[in-house]
């Protein structure tokens, strides 16, 4: 290796000050992990240096990691030497250990570190000196990375689905990428085709907005305490072009009540989106109009036919605006 190829090399990473382990840590302080929070810890560095390697290119650029607990995924963020981190954490006992990261790391990333929820994090405030990416240019140099506790994941990342078809949130500044862990049953259901047994309405929706990229499975012995469950870790790029242009509650709503029944003709779930006195004549109209057998089974139909059927229901709607607000699992007389 020639000198300015050390160089290079030595750019990637930076080593940090002699810190305890994020294992002693967790005993220095006495940190267990808390059952009622989903908490999981990652310690072995070789993994969490991996998933931060799947985001990509993060070199001074802008990073959120979701949950960073004791900060065993922060180290490996900061070694890429981000050029701001930002931790939300919900649990205030990390404190102490995210402070001698944040301490170590002073010279060549700026770290933040947020107590909260990030269901309700403003990443407006968080990124407000980065500048905005127009949608169809390249994506903005922020990155979403984070090992989801299981209870909030799938809950989170359709909040996050939502805010990427309002481009709104850190997807204000543009096609910001997300890293994230998920069980990996749920990993497998984002990234399911037609046909297959995983496929459900976080496959569709997902799909409508992103790239999904599966890119690794992490066994769950790896993990203090050992869940019962392995994990994936996944990296979702948000569209360009999503696959379909409406209001994402109407397009949850239709794909929500279609995999209702999963195993009986699709036409089933897709009847509850009308009161019961219209669905003969309004459940067949929808089909017709999206030019798809109802026969068909919901894990059966495509992203493309999914999106025929929103805009069928769309139209169905504009005729008969009263069916808009209908939600079948509301008691009588009530709507959503």
């Amino acid at each position: 290796m020639n000198q300015s190829s050390k160089v290079v090399s030595a750019a990637k990473h930076i080593r940090l000050p002699p810190l305890p382990t994020i294992r002693d840590l967790v005993k220095l302080y006495r940190l267990k992990a808390l059952k009622q929070l989903s908490q999981n810890f990652l310690m072995d560095e070789r993994l969490t240096d991996k998933i931060v390697k799947a985001a990509g290119k993060i070199q001074n650029h802008y990073v959120c990691e979701v949950g960073p607990g004791p900060g065993g995924i922060t180290r490996s963020i900061i070694k890429r030497q981000p050029h701001k981190l930002i931790v939300v954490e919900k649990d205030p006992r990390f404190i102490p250990t995210l402070e001698l990261l944040q301490e170590s790391c002073a010279s060549v990333t700026d770290m933040k570190i947020e107590i909260g929820d990030i269901r309700s994090y403003n990443f407006d405030n968080g990124f407000i000196n980065v500048p905005k990416h127009n949608w169809y240019e390249a994506p903005p140099p922020i990155h979403l990375i984070g090992n989801l506790p299981f209870s909030v994941s799938t809950n989170l990342l359709v909040r996050w689905l939502k805010s990427i078809s309002e481009k709104s949130s850190a997807w204000s500044f543009g096609r910001t990428s997300m890293t994230l862990t998920f069980q990996k049953e749920v990993a497998e259901r984002m990234v399911a085709q037609v046909g297959e047994k995983q496929r459900c309405r976080l496959s569709v929706m997902c799909q409508f907005w992103c790239d999904i990229d599966y890119k690794f499975t992490i066994p769950g012995k790896a993990f203090v305490p050992k869940p019962k469950v392995d994990v994936g870790v996944v990296t979702l790029y948000p569209l360009k072009n999503p696959l379909i242009e409406m209001p994402f509650a109407v397009v949850e709503k239709v794909v929500r009540n279609v995999f209702n029944m999963r195993q009986k003709y699709s036409i089933r779930g897709a009847e509850r989106l009308f009161p019961e006195e219209l669905r003969e004549h309004l459940g067949p109209k929808m089909f017709n109009l999206a030019e798809l057998d109802f026969m068909t089974r919901p894990f059966q139909i495509t992203n493309e036919e999914f999106a025929r059927l929103c805009y069928a229901y769309r139209v169905i709607c504009e005729d008969h605006p009263e069916i808009l607000n209908y939600d079948s699992r509301a008691p009588k007389g009530i709507v959503e």
